[in-house]
Formats: C-alpha cells, structure tokens, sequence
C-alpha cells in the first residue's frame, strides 16, 4: 500500500510541477502580448491566441486576468524570445526555445545544460538551417466536411491536416509565416481555435542507438526543467 501511495505521490507531483511550468510559461506569453499589443483580446490577435491557449490547459480565468493587469504595468520586466542552438551528445542538432527577462542568466545555464551532458552550445546558424518554423491550430472538427475543410483551408494557408477522430479535433499545420493569415481565416469562419503552437520542424533525421537515446534525453530532461525553457527540439530518428 505504501509503495502505491508514494507512486501516486509522485505522479502527482510531476502533474503539478508540469502545469505550473505551463502556467509559468503562458504567464510570460500574456505579457509579451500585452507590451506588443495593449491589453484588449478584441484588439490584439496575439493576446486572443495566448488566451485560448490558457483555457486549453485548464489555465483559471483569474490567473489569466491578473497576468493581463501585470503586464499592463510599465515596471513589468520585458520577455524576449530566445533561440539557441546547439549539439547533444553524439552530434545531435538541438534547438532550445526561451522566453526570459533575463538572457545573459539564460544562456548561461543553456550553457551549462550542454556541457553538463557533453554537449556544445553553438552559434546562431550552426543548426536552424535543418529545422523550419511552422504553426500548428488546433480547432474542433465536429460538423466538419474533411474534403471541403482542407480546400478552404489551403486559401489561409494550410499545408498538412490531421484529423483526430478519438477527440473530435483537426490539427492544422501552416508555414510560421502563414500564421496570421490562418487566424484570421479561422475566426473570420467563426472557427473556435482550442490551441495554436509555434513549433520547429526538422528536415533531417539522425538515428540512434537506445544508450545513445538515454544521453540524449539526460539533455533534453535537464533544459526542460530550466525555468525559462519553453520547447527543446532535435532531429533524432
């Protein structure tokens, strides 16, 4: 009993410590929005996506409004997004995604992540070049037409679909530099967006052995802890 007490104790707690990072993470999301676009979801499609993205994750109202309040303080620090680049251990490219106040502390402990796990942060270049930005929406495909929905789709720039029919949901892929343009297609449909991610796309593949998958994800484990890392990306097969 007291074995499955303590597995339950655990789980959780990873369950919590992974929505507080959300939370974290949509926190600083709201706050870019709000310097980049003022604090009205009508009048900022930035703010309205990061909305929609913190219902999606049972994110309460109350946090997000009062993330909005912040935000809407001029002493509130600024975020940037981050991008660094790297090799893991074994010559995997990595791309490490951050939001921070803060890049001279968060490249620093990028850097120590890497070198911690015989890795090597690089420079800007060394490994972007075999991924591509692109968009993924989330939307309800209840009452969707498949066949029709992708051809009036592809107008806003849709490339790649996925019909989830266990949850009742299409996934949308578009280029990053299509994003705006799906939005507003999407809302000028009256299509609810559940949730929409910025995501890299690798274009090659780099294949492992399990010990070799084992030192990879020590690295990828040790970044996603890091408080200010939003996504780590590789091209591991």
């Amino acid at each position: 009993m007291g074995r499955i007490f303590e597995t339950r104790k655990h789980t959780m707690f990873a369950r919590y410590a992974k929505m507080a990072k959300a939370f974290t993470r949509l926190g600083k999301d709201i706050a870019m929005a709000v310097k980049i676009g003022g604090p009205n979801p009508d009048t900022n499609a930035r703010l309205r996506i990061v909305i929609q993205n913190a219902k999606a994750v049972n994110m309460p109202k109350v946090n997000v409004d009062s993330a909005i309040k912040r935000a809407s303080d001029k002493d509130t620090a600024n975020y940037e997004e981050m991008i660094y680049e790297g090799y893991g251990p074994h010559g995997v490219p990595v791309l490490v995604e951050c939001t921070t106040d803060n890049p001279t502390r968060t490249v620093a402990n990028v850097r120590m992540h890497f070198n911690r796990e015989e890795g090597a942060l690089g420079t800007n270049g060394s490994v972007s070049f075999m991924f591509e930005r692109k968009v993924l929406f989330k939307i309800s495909s209840v009452s969707l037409n498949h066949e029709e929905t992708e051809f009036e789709l592809i107008d806003f720039g849709g490339e790649e679909f996925t019909w989830v029919d266990e949850t009742n949901e299409l996934i949308i892929q578009t280029p990053f530099t299509e994003f705006g343009n799906m939005q507003k297609g999407l809302e000028d449909k009256k299509i609810e967006i559940i949730e929409t991610s910025k995501v890299f796309v690798t274009t090659t593949h780099k294949e492992l052995s399990d010990e070799q998958e084992l030192d990879l994800k020590k690295l990828i484990d040790r970044l996603e802890e890091d408080d200010d890392v939003v996504a780590v990306y590789h091209n591991a097969q």
